[in-house]
C-alpha cells in the first residue's frame, strides 16, 4: 500500500483527480449555501457550510503536502471552475424560492390573463403607456419551479411580450395554485381555457 501511494500513478493522477473532485463538491456546496443564505434558510445553510469547509480543508491539505506537484495546482483550479458550473446547474434544477414576474405586452392579453386566473395565480394588471402606445402590465409572484411552464405560455399567448423575472426573499399573502389544479392545468392548459369560456 505504501509503495502504491508513492508511485507516479498515485501522485500524478489519483491525487490530482481527488483534489479536483473535492473542489467540485465543495464549490458546488458553496454555491448552494450562498443561495440558501439569500433565501433565509437558517437550518440547511450552516450544514452545507460545515461540509463545504471540511472538504475544502482536505483538498487544500493535499495541495500543501505536495507543493512540488504542479498537477495538483491545475486540479485545484479546474475543480474550482467546474464546481461553479455544477453549482449553477444544480441551482437551476432545484429552482428554490419564489420570483416576481412582470409581463409587458402591447397585444391584447386576455388569453394570457385567463391562463394566470385559471391556474389560480394572483395577478395585478395595470394599463399603461410605453411612450408610444398603450400596454398591459401584468405582475405576479410565482414559484421558480413553475417558471418554465409560465414562460412557455407567455410565448404562446403573447409572443412579442416583454417579461422580466426577479428573485423574492419573502412574500406575504401570495396566491398560489393548488397542487392538483396546477398539475391539471400544466398537462392541458387549452382544455382549461375552453372550460372557462
Amino acid at each position: 500500500m505504501n509503495e502504491f501511494m508513492q508511485s507516479p500513478l498515485f501522485m500524478y493522477l489519483i491525487v490530482p483527480l481527488l483534489i479536483c473532485l473535492s473542489r467540485i463538491i465543495d464549490v458546488s456546496l458553496g454555491t448552494l449555501r450562498i443561495i440558501l443564505v439569500s433565501k433565509g434558510a437558517k437550518k440547511l445553510a450552516p450544514v452545507l457550510g460545515f461540509f463545504e469547509v471540511l472538504i475544502w480543508l482536505i483538498a487544500i491539505g493535499q495541495v500543501m503536502q505536495n507543493l512540488t506537484n504542479v498537477y495538483n495546482y491545475f486540479a485545484y483550479a479546474l475543480g474550482f471552475a467546474l464546481g461553479n458550473y455544477v453549482g449553477i446547474i444544480i441551482e437551476h434544477k432545484i429552482a428554490l424560492g419564489m420570483v416576481v414576474l412582470r409581463v409587458i405586452t402591447r397585444h391584447e392579453a386576455t388569453k394570457l390573463i385567463d391562463f394566470f386566473k385559471k391556474s389560480d395565480y394572483g395577478i395585478t394588471i395595470l394599463e399603461a403607456n410605453d411612450g408610444f402606445e398603450p400596454v398591459s402590465v401584468i405582475f405576479t409572484i410565482i414559484k421558480r419551479s413553475n417558471l418554465p411552464v409560465i414562460v412557455t405560455n407567455i410565448k404562446k399567448y403573447n409572443p412579442g411580450a416583454f417579461y422580466s423575472v426577479e428573485d423574492v426573499r419573502f412574500v406575504s399573502n401570495a396566491i398560489f395554485p393548488t397542487t392538483s389544479n396546477w398539475r391539471k392545468f400544466k398537462l392541458n392548459p387549452l382544455a382549461n381555457l375552453r372550460k372557462a369560456k
